[in-house]
This record gives structure tokens, C-alpha cells and sequence, in this order.
């Protein structure tokens, strides 16, 4: 039997997923799953790379007890975050985690002492996050930069760690602001600002390419499944969209939902116009010459943070029940403004903001939660009319994977808003297109539409068709009003 194990790592846990193909369907069985978060320290957010090293070690070695001897071996991260290496191949320093302070105010002052971010938009067509890699090096110190002779995102960095192989993945790569659409590679221009060399990078590296066996400290030792080791789409969201089960000649897009809501759709070609641009939307490379259109929208990182912050008393899904019984639309918050980004407390920020704005006050958990979900769907519904008036599409059907096609109440009301079907699932998309990708690189299957066919197939999506919803008209005009608001009228 053929097996593909996937690594899939998010910012809040990772896991490994083992699959093969039984009677034409795609069987996955999760063998390792282990959490992750970023550690402060020197008043800095970084992420612990030997910890996550050593858990995969510890999936193969459980794969490997398992009864699994052969494989194929993918891994897929979030984006953005990187390691500088020496020429030894030793980390030069510890790595930053995204939601890190040391961003704040990074693009506004790039843009006003180096590039203007038209210039850079029309190079790359990525948005303006503040901790897209671009910012986060500018802010790097430079010494640190001089020093290094390896530049490599984090999946490119687990990678090499196993294989001892040097890549930059596409998908991933495109995440750092720094590719250029035209030339297909590293931007000299915005390398030169950043006081970086061309060769500090590794050549760019497609997904399905094969690297070949785990280092000889690895595979000598018999602990570890023989893995052929294939380079996924290593950005989450683009094995997520790999994932997506659209197989039917309908025009459709796509919400990957996790600690992140990335909305948008599949391309073959960039949109970086001005348009765009405005709209702050991106084109993030993905697998098999195709482009990600797409929005980033603060996902359910603020669910998250909320039940840590209440000694996570509730699963995810008994806060959902919960939410579904309090008042639709009762409070609201603008999910995308920065101060959600990474709050000392998400409870106290939600809360401040209703009471500043005159709503009513979230004051159980179940409410936060209400107010948390209603506020993704309508941010989830602009983000939509966005979506089709940039591409002048009308679409079908919105498609919902990752974690939070879970959430029943989210779903429909994200179709209710919409107008339009939703299906949900597969909830396990990121790890699922990592290994069709694996199963392409291997012959097991033919192509991308043959991959989303055996996923349509092996993981039917449930669908939630559209509700009338009242008072919609007099909602949308409040929704817009609460994200206008400013940080000083809500404080007044």
C-alpha cells in the first residue's frame, strides 16, 4: 500500500496525517498531533523551530510503529516568518513570530523613506500586511542580515533539517513581498533596499518536486519510515486551496478557516491594479502556475484567544452551541482592525470596543462568542462583493475548509449574508491537498482536477443553502458604519 504523510503545522498546533488510497478513496488517519504558539521572551514573540523539529521526528517515529515503512513526506506552515542561516547552516538568531511588536508602524515608514506602495504592488501584487516578510526585514538587524548566508522561510527551514536541502518554495516564497510577477523571481530593486544578495536566497523551488530521502542521521538510525520526501505548496493556505473539493463547472471561492480567514479565489493570472490594491487584496502564488487571490481576514484566532483567556472551560464546539442560542447581531466588532491583531487580552479589547461604540456588553462567553462569529460572516460578506467586483465574477458557491467549516452557525449565517450555497469541508483541506499534491509528484494521480475529484469524492461537503434573513438591509448599513468607526471615536 502507497502511504503520504503530511505535516501540517498552524500557529496555534501541528499534526501529521498519514493517507492512502483504499477502493478509489482517499483515507486519512491523524498519527501525531502537538500544539504550537510562540514563546515571549526579551519582550520579543518567537516561535520554538527545534520543539517543532522534534515533533515531527516523533510522528515518523510513530509512523514508523505504526507499521509504516515506505512514504511520501510533505510539509506545509504558515507564511511570512524566517530563519537567517550562517554558512554552516546554524540559525543566527531565534525566529520571530508574526504577531510580534517590533512591526508596528514597519510598512508606513518603508513606504515613506524607501518605495511607495503602488511601486511595490505593481511588482509583487501582495497586500500590505505589517508583518509581511518585507517589513519584518527592514526592522531586522542589519549585522544579523550581513551575516547570513541562507535566507529561508520556516517549511523551507524544516526541510532542510531533514534533507539537508536549500530551497525557497513558490507559494510561501511569494508571502514575503518580495517576488516580482513579471521576472518570476526575487525583486532586485526591494532586495537592494533591504541591503540583501540575490544569492542569500535559494533558487525557487515548484510544488511536486521531489528532494529525495531523509538525511543519513535520520534514516540510518531505523527509526523512521523511508521517506521520499516531496516539496508540498508549503504555504497553509495554498495546500488548503489544493484541498478545496470544487469539481463541478461552477464558478466558486473560497474560505480557508483557521487561525486565519483567507477569502478569495483561484487564478491564472494576477490582479495588481489599482483596484486591488485599494481593496488590500493579494496574489499569493499557488500550486500549478495558479494565483491566489485572496483577502486575509482575522480568522478564528479571536475565538481562540478568547477560551484560552477563559481557561478554555468550553470546547470550540460547545461555544458554537452556546453562540447559536444568544441574539443574532447583538454586538459587533470590526474583526480586521489592528488592535485585534494581538491584544494583551481579546476579551478586554472586545468588550472595550461595544462599550466605546454603545453597543450592548458581550458579558459571557457564549456572547463573545456570538459576537465573534456574526462579525467574521458580515466581514466574510464584504470581503465578497470585493471578490466579485475585482474579478467581475458572480460566484456559485463559497466553499469553507480548515477547521472552522466545523462551525455550523458561522456557515450559515456566511450564506444567509451571501445569498448563495455554502459547502463545508473537508475540514482537514491543508493537509489533504499537501499529500494530492504528494500523490501527483508520485503518479498515484493524474492532475489538479483528478486530485479534487478523489477529494469531492472521499469527503463529501455538507451544504448550507440560504436563509431569508431579516432586517439584512438595515444590518449591512450598520456593519458599515462600525467599520468606519475611528480609534478616537470609539474612544470617546
Amino acid at each position: 500500500m502507497t502511504y503520504a504523510i503530511s505535516v501540517d503545522i498552524g500557529a496555534s498546533s501541528g499534526r501529521l496525517v498519514v493517507a492512502s488510497l483504499v477502493e478509489n478513496k482517499l483515507v486519512i488517519n491523524e498519527i501525531h498531533r502537538f500544539g504550537n504558539a510562540f514563546l515571549r521572551k526579551n519582550r520579543h514573540d518567537y516561535w520554538d523551530m527545534d520543539a517543532l523539529l522534534a515533533e515531527i521526528m516523533t510522528g515518523l517515529k510513530k509512523a514508523k510503529a505504526a507499521g509504516i515503512d515506505q512514504c511520501t513526506l510533505g510539509i506545509d506552515t504558515w507564511g511570512v516568518d524566517y530563519v537567517l542561516l550562517d554558512q554552516n547552516g546554524k540559525r543566527l538568531h531565534d525566529v520571530y513570530a508574526y504577531r510580534d511588536g517590533r512591526t508596528t508602524g514597519a510598512s508606513e515608514l518603508f513606504h515613506q523613506k524607501e518605495l511607495d506602495r503602488e511601486v511595490v504592488y505593481e511588482k509583487t501584487g501582495i497586500q500590505e500586511l505589517r508583518f509581511n516578510t518585507l517589513y519584518q526585514l527592514y526592522v531586522h538587524e542589519q549585522s544579523q542580515l550581513d551575516q547570513a548566508a541562507h535566507i529561508l522561510l520556516v517549511p523551507d527551514y524544516l526541510y532542510y533539517c531533514l534533507t539537508g536541502r536549500l530551497i525557497n518554495e513558490t507559494t510561501n516564497a511569494s508571502t514575503t513581498q518580495l517576488l516580482n510577477l513579471q521576472t518570476r523571481s526575487f525583486d532586485e530593486e526591494l532586495l537592494q533596499t533591504l541591503g540583501l544578495r540575490r544569492n542569500q536566497f535559494a533558487e525557487l523551488t515548484s510544488p511536486g518536486t521531489i528532494l529525495g530521502g531523509l538525511k543519513s542521521e535520520f534514516a540510518d538510525t531505523g527509526e523512521y519510515p523511508m521517506c521520499q520526501v516531496v516539496v508540498a505548496p508549503t504555504h497553509d493556505t495554498a495546500s488548503a486551496v489544493v484541498g478545496v473539493p470544487a469539481c463541478r463547472d461552477r464558478t466558486w471561492a473560497y474560505i480557508s478557516s483557521g487561525t486565519w480567514s483567507l477569502l478569495g479565489t483561484e487564478r491564472k493570472e494576477p490582479l495588481n491594479g489599482e483596484a486591488p490594491m485599494k481593496a488590500n487584496y493579494t496574489n499569493e502564488w499557488g500550486a500549478y502556475d495558479t494565483f491566489r487571490f485572496l483577502k486575509n481576514i482575522m480568522g478564528l484566532w479571536m475565538i481562540q484567544e478568547v477560551r484560552r483567556e477563559d481557561g478554555a472551560r468550553y470546547s470550540f464546539a460547545q461555544l458554537a452551541e452556546q453562540a447559536e442560542r444568544e441574539p443574532a447581531f447583538r454586538s459587533l466588532v470590526p474583526c480586521n482592525d489592528e488592535r485585534f491583531l494581538n491584544p494583551d487580552s481579546m476579551t478586554d479589547t472586545i468588550r472595550a470596543f461595544c462599550l466605546d461604540s454603545g453597543q450592548p456588553l458581550p458579558d459571557t462567553p457564549a456572547r463573545l462568542a456570538r459576537c465573534i462569529f456574526d462579525s467574521l460572516a458580515l466581514t466574510y460578506f464584504c470581503a465578497m462583493e470585493e471578490l466579485e467586483q475585482l474579478t467581475g465574477i458572480r460566484y456559485e458557491v463559497l466553499h469553507i475548509v480548515g477547521g472552522g467549516a466545523n462551525n455550523r452557525l458561522l456557515s450559515q449565517l456566511t450564506a444567509d449574508l451571501l445569498g448563495i450555497e455554502v459547502h463545508t469541508g473537508p475540514s482537514e483541506a491543508t493537509a489533504i491537498g499537501n499529500i494530492a499534491v504528494q500523490l501527483i509528484a508520485s503518479r498515484e494521480l493524474a492532475d489538479l482536477k483528478a486530485a479534487r475529484q478523489l477529494i469531492s469524492d472521499s469527503f463529501p461537503p455538507a451544504v448550507h443553502y440560504p436563509q431569508p434573513l431579516p432586517g439584512r438591509e438595515e444590518l449591512i448599513n450598520r456593519w458599515h458604519h462600525i467599520n468606519q468607526m475611528t480609534v478616537k471615536e470609539t474612544l470617546q
